[in-house]
């Protein structure tokens, strides 16, 4: 009897850290099966669909960049939640169906929470970023209360995640807009929450970094850098050297595996401390 397996698919792929938390949850767990990296090019996606669909061992997958919107069309259905953000991470195999989730939403909310359990007269959050996790991170939130600020290299794609909530509450702008100086007093900062988030592949190894003058960045803000390779960024390193309490995608990586450990494996990974640190030691090692 062959070992039920679950994998991570993208394009490129060889940078994802997912297998090293899945396996290592099945091995603390003690549980049989596998989880692998598949290259899968945007031209060949239906055929790998279609192919996986067959075989009763695969559970599913994760998806990430670029595919995580160019599924929805593949699948056979989609949970609610995933439906209203756009965007596809989980694909689960259940008999013979493809189920599609998102789990970046709550992952990305998981370190947050500390601060999310406290109450404020206002919640902002820059995002900076358009695609799927941007398209999470914006819906996650929304449903927290934050007024949302949305940026990208190309403003109209902005103003279309934008233009999904209050036109009041959320407003669209140019990564431009953020690369320049700001002369602005931020005034009294008491009572407030204000997020900066990197949901952009800049910063990545082999990508150039964030372009962001601190002047846009309220004091206090937390940053958080959706990439995790290198979990040092040049965006969190800055961040830190200016006090600022930060966030690295490790967390968020983390975080949305939880659920799709358990769609996949039918058991919740561990949740203690000692697991906790000693899979964070592995992925930096």
């Amino acid at each position: 009897m062959t070992a039920s397996y679950a994998e991570v698919i993208g394009d490129p792929i060889a940078q994802s850290k997912s297998p090293i938390v899945h396996g290592f949850w099945l091995e603390r767990l003690g549980r049989a099966g596998r989880y692998e990296r598949c290259h899968v090019v945007p031209a060949a996606l239906e055929d790998y669909f279609a192919a996986r669909r067959a075989d009763p061992d695969w559970r599913g997958c994760n998806v990430t960049l670029p595919h995580k919107q160019a599924v929805l069309p593949l699948l056979d259905r989609v949970d609610p939640a995933a439906a209203r953000i756009g965007a596809v991470n989980t694909v689960v195999h259940e008999n013979g169906l493809l189920i599609g989730h998102n789990s970046d939403a709550p992952g990305f909310l998981e370190p947050l929470r500390p601060w999310l359990a406290e109450r404020h007269l206002l919640r902002t959050a820059r995002i900076f970023g358009t695609g799927g996790a941007a398209r999470a991170i914006a819906h996650a939130l929304w449903d927290e209360g934050f007024t949302l600020i949305v940026a990208a290299r190309d403003e109209t794609k902005a103003r279309a995640l934008a233009d999904e909530f209050s036109t009041r509450d959320c407003h669209a702008a140019s990564l431009a807009h953020f690369a320049a100086p700001l002369a602005f007093d931020w005034g009294d900062m008491v009572g407030r929450l204000d997020l900066v988030i990197n949901a952009t592949s800049l910063g990545m190894t082999g990508q150039p970094p964030l372009s962001l003058d601190f002047d846009h960045v309220p004091p206090g803000a937390i940053v958080y850098d959706a990439v995790y390779s290198p979990l040092e960024t040049p965006l969190l390193a800055e961040a830190r050297r200016r006090g600022h309490p930060v966030i690295d995608g490790l967390a968020m990586l983390i975080g949305q595996a939880r659920s799709a450990f358990t769609r996949f494996f039918g058991i919740e990974p561990p949740t203690d401390p000692a697991s906790d640190a000693a899979l964070r030691t592995l992925l930096v090692a």
